[in-house]
């Protein structure tokens, strides 16, 4: 038991050492960095800025393309049955009316032989 507990106080000080150096390295790049003039911006050209206006209107117009929704067509109104009945009713009646509206007209009396001479 006695031996474990050596080898773990062992590991842990290897694991010190090691963060010590590493902690070391990590503030000695950081001062190693010049710093940066924060007034200074780089300027694009007018052509540059053209050119990256005209390709970002070209990726939206693709996007715009491809987000849009094919055309929905209206799905008919489903009626209830009820109405659905009177419907047909009324589809059954309508060649009876027409056929009440389209009786045979009184038939003028054709011109005979007789008649003409």
């Amino acid at each position: 038991m006695k031996s474990i507990i050596a080898e773990i106080d062992a590991e842990i000080t290897g694991l010190q050492t090691a963060r010590a150096v590493l902690a070391q390295a990590v503030i000695a790049s950081a001062t190693v960095v010049p710093a940066s003039r924060p007034g200074k911006r780089r300027r694009l050209s007018k052509e540059a800025l053209e050119r990256i206006a005209a390709a970002q209107r070209k990726r939206w117009a693709a996007v715009k393309k491809a987000a849009k929704p094919a055309p929905v067509k209206k799905a008919a109104k489903k009626t209830p049955a009820k109405k659905a009945t009177a419907a047909k009713k009324a589809v059954e009646k309508a060649p009876a009316a027409k056929a009440k509206n389209a009786a045979p007209k009184k038939a003028t009396a054709a011109p005979t032989e007789a008649a003409q001479s």
